[in-house]
């Protein structure tokens, strides 16, 4: 079981990884604030008892819907930055997936040339 994991960390990009990962902690660090930012308070008048004020309990179940709308509209506008913040995170890893690849050939290709270099000095030698 050891072994893949191994594997796994020498074939990582390190880094690739370090050099994204501070923009992948301000994006983070800019979410969490805008949360914080937009996290809704407590009404206390909302949740307060009608006062003998001639409040009605439909004038309260308006002000408990118009609350819940709001919360409604927040909470959607947090998955729609979720969801951009997801998204580019994975363009981010595809980046990186496919940057893999590219080092992945051309370790290749380099390994072939040193290999046909090696054999080609090896003849020239065996030959003089």
């Amino acid at each position: 079981m050891a072994i893949p994991w191994m594997v796994a960390l020498k074939v990582i990009p390190w880094g690739d990884v370090i050099e994204h990962a501070p923009k992948v902690l301000n994006a983070a660090r800019k979410l969490m604030d805008r949360q914080r930012a937009q996290a809704p308070e407590p009404d206390a008048s909302a949740m307060a008892p009608a006062a003998a004020e001639g409040v009605t309990p439909l004038d309260e179940v308006r002000q408990a819907l118009g609350a819940a709308q709001a919360q409604i509209q927040r909470q959607a506008q947090m998955h729609r930055e979720l969801t951009l913040t997801v998204t580019e995170l994975a363009e981010q890893n595809a980046r990186l997936v496919s940057t893999v690849e590219v080092l992945r050939l051309r370790s290749r290709l380099l390994m072939a040339a040193v290999l046909g270099l090696l054999v080609w000095l090896g003849i020239l030698t065996w030959m003089s």
